[in-house]
């Protein structure tokens, strides 16, 4: 199986409707720890992707990831603009001009996505980021790289919803959350989750 710029258009609007759904939550998630804005950011910030898809038609799995990084960079404020607009942009660029994504093309863009973020943020596993999420979930889609990209992207999902979790217990390293300290222990981290969500609607979408 493979997917054609339709399909991955079809998943940034999953992504989109979840994130719609979900802002809430991810915003009372940053409230205690960040500056309660997250959800907000990434709605607002998936919403003009939105707007811009209504208007232009990429032809290729490449060109749709490149809108949703160069809108999420310019959209988004704090860090999970240049986080996730990097991540988006490394994956486009991973990818070339091929005309569909497969799976060893799915793995390749998960794993730059994962190397942007660890560049731009300078996380690693542990430091309590959207990191924690996503390095387990590139992982998980390599390990089932035999099995086709809709269980690519489910076992990446639930991979990323266990990384979300592991975020809880951790002192947060990095961000706005590190100037917690140990205060910071017992919060599940908004990046994470937002990872984790957008994960699972790729998935759901791939089905």
């Amino acid at each position: 199986m493979s997917c054609e710029a339709s399909d991955v258009a079809e998943a940034i609007r999953a992504a989109a409707d979840v994130i719609a759904r979900h802002r809430v939550e991810l915003t009372d998630l940053d409230r205690p720890i960040g500056d309660a804005d997250h959800g907000e950011n990434m709605n607002r910030g998936f919403t003009a992707v939105l707007a811009t898809l209504d208007t232009t038609a990429p032809t290729t799995p490449a060109g749709l990831l490149k809108v949703v990084a160069t809108t999420l960079i310019s959209k988004v404020g704090g860090a999970a603009g240049p986080l996730y607009g990097t991540a988006f942009l490394r994956a486009a660029t991973s990818l070339g001009q091929e005309s569909r994504l497969d799976s060893e093309g799915l793995v390749t863009a998960l794993r730059a996505g994962l190397e942007g973020v660890v560049a731009r943020g300078r996380a690693e596993v542990g430091d309590a980021t959207m990191v924690d999420a996503l390095s387990p979930a590139v992982e998980a889609a390599e390990a089932a790289k035999g099995e086709g990209i809709a269980a690519q992207l489910a076992a990446a999902a639930d991979a990323a919803d266990e990384g979300a979790q592991s975020t809880v217990p951790l002192v947060a390293r990095k961000g706005r959350a590190s100037y917690l300290g140990e205060r910071s222990i017992g919060h599940l981290d908004p990046g994470a989750r937002s990872t984790a969500l957008l994960l699972r609607a790729f998935a759901d979408a791939a089905r």
